[in-house]
């Protein structure tokens, strides 16, 4: 079958987020993990920021320029056939017009969708609940001038920066994510949400696609469907992951003078390079 559109990759990425069964969506950092993750039959794959920017040389966040940044997801988007949906952290931009220009930046590399955050790394302070409305209000336009109905997840980190207890801190969550899909978002995104009760919680107050991330105490996927979860993201864990195996290898040769972590499971040179290949229609 032929590849197909952006825009057709655009309306079954979103629709992945309203289908029966919950979204599992992997992170990638680059152009080879993208596609393992592609290969291994996931119907969708997105960017994670940290993992993404530090392959690069850079911390979390906005240090990167744009222009680096958007062309790292272009790369990446390039040797896919499953959407590709991009972390552009907190939109890099001081106002709505920049963040759209991101957006436009973006869907010109080829996602089809864009997870933005609502606070500061540098301060780790939420940004105006305001601000943030604007600013997904603006990454809605773009499907008014393109026709592709670019994906937002909207993410706030109220639950770890808001100020005051626990609760207030849920509550600032849900207050956050409310504006956001009132602005227009088609996924919100409450950094830090775990347990089974909280998340059941915070799905019966959205009654919305929920996306929660892969970390130690998580609830397994069936639970999370049951729960009323709409899309499962493994955020940087794949990086952790991998540079974990590199630590392991790389004591065991030192301590051991054995490879085994490196060479267990481990692909081919084939594989490998075949991982840097754009995808060919097939001919069925």
């Amino acid at each position: 079958m032929p590849l197909k559109s952006q825009k057709e990759k655009a309306e079954d990425f979103r629709a992945l987020h309203h289908g029966k069964r919950i979204l599992v969506l992997p992170n990638a950092w680059d152009v080879p993990s993208a596609r393992v993750f592609e290969d291994a039959g996931f119907p969708a794959v997105a960017t994670s920021s940290a993992g993404m920017l530090v392959s690069l040389g850079y911390p979390d966040g906005e240090v990167i320029d744009r222009q680096e940044f958007v062309s790292a997801v272009g790369r990446i988007a390039r040797v896919l056939s499953v959407p590709l949906s991009a972390d552009i952290v907190a939109g890099f931009g001081k106002t709505s017009k920049e963040v759209l220009a991101t957006a436009k930046a973006i869907l010109k590399a080829g996602a089809i969708g864009v997870n933005i955050e609502d606070f500061i790394h540098a301060t780790r302070k939420l940004h105006p609940v305001e601000r943030q409305i604007a600013n997904v209000k603006a990454i809605r336009k773009v499907a008014e001038t393109t026709g592709i109905p670019l994906v937002i997840n909207a993410r706030t980190d109220a639950l770890r920066f808001a100020d005051g207890d626990e609760e207030a801190r849920f509550k600032e969550a849900t207050r956050r994510a409310i504006a956001y899909r009132d602005a227009g978002a088609d996924c919100v995104y409450p950094m830090g949400l775990i347990d089974g009760a909280s998340i059941a919680r915070f799905v019966k107050a959205l009654d919305f696609p929920i996306n929660v991330m892969v970390r130690k105490g998580l609830p397994p996927v069936s639970e999370l469907q049951r729960l009323g979860v709409a899309r499962v993201s493994f955020g940087p864990t794949p990086s952790y992951a991998a540079m974990g195996l590199l630590k392991r290898a790389a004591k065991e040769v030192l301590e051991k003078g054995t490879y085994e972590n490196l060479v267990e499971g481990a692909i081919t040179f084939d594989e490998l390079n075949a991982l840097a290949v754009p995808r060919k229609p097939s001919s069925n």
